[in-house]
């Protein structure tokens, strides 16, 4: 039954919890590690899984040989990301007792998006029938390698293509990561030098544009020197005025952010913003409280005091994940009350392969906005969103129609002309729907 706003006021009540670093010692490959080694980005580095081989070497026996079969079948069969995750971010996925260990990590929501297994996936639909590797079509609105123009006034730089973790459900992937057997990546040709000169030509010619996402890939894969470099440079474009550094390393990988260099470099930069009169700000990605450790704010803290404007949160609606009012209050809080991180924005999952086991239709979002509503203060609580392919980001209460037996919405263009389509998950649709869903593929395959 759905849940109204009054109800998810009556029902969610708020205690403050302070925020909670899993003791990595549970982990027998982890106990002899000292806090200035875990505390080392090169050594979070140096000691990531990339595999379920990987996997295997540091959990052993606490995790049942079936887990990493459905583990390689996964990543042979369905996977559209690799495996790369740091040993913060596997730390949040840990159960915290050795019993039952495997059902606990199992149905840990951090494991169900960053570490999929083939039992997650949908079984009758994997992938929605309209799914597409670029399904926002950013490489069709690209005006310079790595330069991705959609809006009017609006960019994004993609500086590189990896990251130091890889999320399952990743809009970007068909640029992003190393090729999987599902995915051949796409991949940029020119040198860093060369794109980064493209990009600020670009904008330096174009000066309509005002605000800048620069992003990736993530850029705390970017050697610090370069990134520095091109946010310097970005900040003698007169007509910038906002920018946004994107960077889902401020949750699973902290470390990288407290490291001195990086620090002191953030200060020049954001010396020079308040100097320009440009915002700047930080964007990350956390989809789940638990994710929200006392390293991340405190990575958070020092951003903000190295001058930072905003550390904000566009964190993904997932099911599984956060997908119900509690979990997102919870995850909200732990940001906004414990690490000083805005939240800011929830999108719908994008409509990319074998997603679909992760995505909430439209109309659950629409609930979900309703029953946040006056539980945290306004400038805190997140607009849930629903990027549309073609048009862009819409709040999920701007759609026009919507069909909710074929989950089809409709979305007015700025001109109020053309109409944009977005696709709810075939599962969350009635049986009519499904089998609407079920003969359109056929026809449309000849069958």
């Amino acid at each position: 039954m759905a849940v109204s706003s009054q109800d998810a006021a009556t029902t969610y009540r708020y205690v403050r919890k302070p925020l909670h670093e899993p003791d990595r010692r549970r982990v027998p490959a982890w106990r002899e590690v000292t806090d200035g080694q875990w505390r080392d980005a090169q050594w979070q580095r140096a000691h990531c899984v990339k595999n379920p081989r990987d996997l295997r070497a540091l959990l052993g026996g606490l995790l049942s040989d079936w887990f990493y079969d459905e583990l390689a079948a996964d990543q042979e069969r369905f996977a559209t990301m690799p495996i790369l995750l740091t040993p913060q971010m596997v730390n949040t996925m840990l159960p915290d007792e050795p019993a039952g260990f495997t059902d606990g990590f199992l149905a840990n929501p951090i494991r169900r998006y960053m570490l999929p297994v083939r039992r997650d996936r949908d079984p009758r639909w994997p992938s929605h029938p309209l799914a597409q590797r670029d399904s926002l079509h950013e490489s069709e609105m690209a005006v310079a390698e790595g330069l991705v123009h959609r809006y009017p006034t609006k960019v994004l730089a993609e500086l590189v293509t990896t990251c130091p973790q890889y999320c399952g459900h990743c809009t970007r992937m068909d640029l992003v990561g190393t090729s999987t057997p599902q995915i051949a990546k796409a991949a940029l040709t020119l040198t860093p030098a060369d794109r980064q000169a493209g990009i600020l030509r670009y904008l330096q010619e174009n000066p309509g544009v005002r605000d800048v996402v620069v992003s990736g890939g993530d850029v705390a894969n970017l050697p610090w020197p370069h990134l520095e470099s091109f946010l310097l440079r970005l900040l003698d474009v007169e007509s910038v005025r906002d920018i946004r550094i994107a960077t889902k390393a401020l949750i699973g990988l902290p470390q990288h952010w407290l490291q001195d260099r990086v620090r002191a470099g953030m200060e020049r930069v954001a010396r020079l913003a308040a100097d320009r009169g440009v915002h700047l700000a930080v964007h990350t990605h956390a989809n789940h409280a638990r994710s929200v450790t006392p390293l991340v704010g405190e990575a958070a803290r020092a951003l903000l005091d190295a001058g930072v404007r905003d550390v904000r949160n566009q964190g993904v609606l997932l099911r599984g994940v956060n997908a119900t009012a509690g979990d997102l209050l919870d995850l909200c809080f732990a940001l906004q009350d414990e690490a000083g991180i805005l939240p800011y924005y929830f999108y719908l999952c994008d409509i990319v392969p074998n997603a679909e086991h992760w995505r909430t239709s439209l109309g659950e979002a629409r609930r979900l906005q309703h029953q946040i509503m006056g539980l945290l203060p306004g400038y805190a609580t997140p607009r849930l969103v629903c990027d549309v392919p073609w048009l862009g980001k819409r709040w999920v209460d701007q759609v026009e129609e919507y069909d909710t037996e074929r989950g089809i919405s409709y979305w007015s263009g700025p001109d109020g002309g053309r109409r944009y389509t977005y696709y709810d998950p075939i599962r969350s649709l009635p049986e009519a729907g499904r089998r609407w869903w079920a003969g359109s593929v056929t026809e449309n395959a000849g069958g």
